[in-house]
């Protein structure tokens, strides 16, 4: 059965939350991922992701001076290298949402999209 560690992403955008959206959009491009890390301090705080950006758009706020603070998911849900990826899988659906930070302790580590975790358990059911 596979785990967290051996499928997230441990290469993941930090940003802190005076930044704004389309300094994040750029960065998130350039790397091709779906969400980034927000921190203060060195702390998590939140999380943004391309639903974030979408609903900012929506709301027809300019890209230059949105913040991530205003946009961002405040305390998001975390989970650790060793959780099982069916477990992930499951709490995402039930959540609702597709990137996941990993922690060990307050430190984020990686950060896990519900594709690879889907992938992660289609692959570990065809093996058994």
């Amino acid at each position: 059965m596979a785990i967290l560690s051996e499928v997230m992403r441990t290469e993941f955008i930090t940003v802190a939350p005076e930044d704004t959206l389309g300094e994040v959009a750029e960065k998130m491009t350039a790397l091709n991922v779906g969400s980034v890390v927000v921190k203060d301090f060195g702390t998590l705080i939140g999380i943004l992701t391309e639903r974030d950006l979408l609903k900012a758009m929506a709301a027809r706020v300019h890209s230059s001076e949105a913040r991530v603070r205003q946009f961002m998911t405040v305390n998001p849900v975390t989970a650790i290298p060793e959780m099982d990826c069916e477990e992930a899988e499951q709490l995402m659906l039930d959540r609702g949402f597709r990137h996941l930070p990993i922690v060990e302790g307050t430190d984020v580590v990686g950060v896990v999209s519900l594709r690879r975790v889907v992938a992660a358990t289609k692959n570990a059911a065809a093996a058994r």
